[in-house]
């Protein structure tokens, strides 16, 4: 097998990720807590909020969700330990912009005893963020995963539907959602480069079929072309109202692997989001930056 993993740097054949076909080798437990699910999942808690100051309930759709949690002290996640450089830098500063902060705090949530032991995925970010009248539609494609998935959302009742199976059908299907309010989070793995070209198509079909939801969409900065043409691809579909932001964490490593940072692109963002980015983007670059390299894109339909 040649090559390597495109967001780590181990290479095939000890690359834990290329051991098995693409669309069921990634496992996110290797990346839990890194720079990217920093960014992610600041995101997603500050959209549940904007949408939670509405009493109507919403849907929270995640077409990729993973495990749903993960141990950082055992398992997959010590192989690469991302997280040290990612949430781990965060962990016993005192110093947080206040929208950091509540992210943080939703991950101390999780280490009572004050270590960090394990991280939360999507899914349970966004669960302790919604009310009771909202309602999460949660898919994943590994078997391995949904198992895991299904049993950390065991006792969540009928408000968390565990659905195994391709995310980007599974999101066709449920929209328009019933309260015809949403936010949806579309974030592959793109260790499959099948995912460069369906997530535009995804994207593009969810607003046809439901114009108002707000849709996340996350991508890896790799040194890949298709990565780097994904942003302008999504720029420019037919989309009125977006907003763009990305964390560059430091130089592309020489040998071409690993991921040096990561982006959000958000389909009818709240009006409040891009000075809260102001606010906490250069923050993380300082915090999170390995080197000079890093830095940060901010950018809107508005300009």
């Amino acid at each position: 097998m040649q090559g390597g993993c495109d967001q780590c740097k181990l290479r095939a054949p000890r690359c834990p990720l290329r051991q098995t076909p693409p669309m069921l080798s990634y496992r996110h437990a290797f990346h839990a807590g890194n720079h990217a699910d920093v960014l992610k999942h600041f995101l997603i808690v500050q959209l549940a909020r904007y949408l939670g100051q509405k009493d109507a309930p919403f849907w929270y759709v995640d077409t990729h969700a993973g495990a749903g949690l993960y141990a950082l002290d055992a398992g997959y996640a010590t192989q690469l330990a991302e997280y040290a450089d990612g949430i781990g830098r965060l962990w016993s500063r005192d110093d947080l912009p206040a929208p950091l902060a509540e992210y943080v705090d939703l991950v101390r949530a999780l280490n009572p005893d004050g270590s960090l032991r394990a991280y939360p995925g999507s899914p349970w970010i966004a669960h302790q963020t919604l009310r009771p009248q909202d309602r999460l539609r949660l898919f994943e494609l590994h078997g391995s995963d949904v198992k895991l998935l299904q049993n950390n959302f065991r006792e969540a009742g009928r408000r968390v539907s565990v659905q195994p199976g391709d995310g980007y059908a599974g999101l066709k299907a449920i929209l328009p959602p019933p309260p015809r309010r949403a936010l949806v989070l579309i974030d592959p793995s793109y260790e499959d480069k099948h995912d460069y070209r369906q997530v535009p198509l995804t994207l593009q079909d969810g607003l046809t079929r439901f114009a108002t939801g707000t849709y996340a969409v996350w991508y890896p900065q790799l040194q890949r072309t298709e990565s780097g043409k994904l942003p302008g691809k999504l720029k420019h579909l037919p989309i009125s109202n977006w907003l763009h932001v990305s964390l560059t964490v430091g130089t592309p490593a020489s040998d071409g692997f690993g991921m040096h940072g990561s982006g959000m692109f958000i389909a009818n963002p709240p009006w409040t989001l891009r000075a809260t980015l102001q606010q906490v983007m250069p923050y993380l670059v300082r915090v999170l930056g390995r080197d000079a390299g890093a830095g940060y894109i901010l950018e809107t339909s508005a300009g």
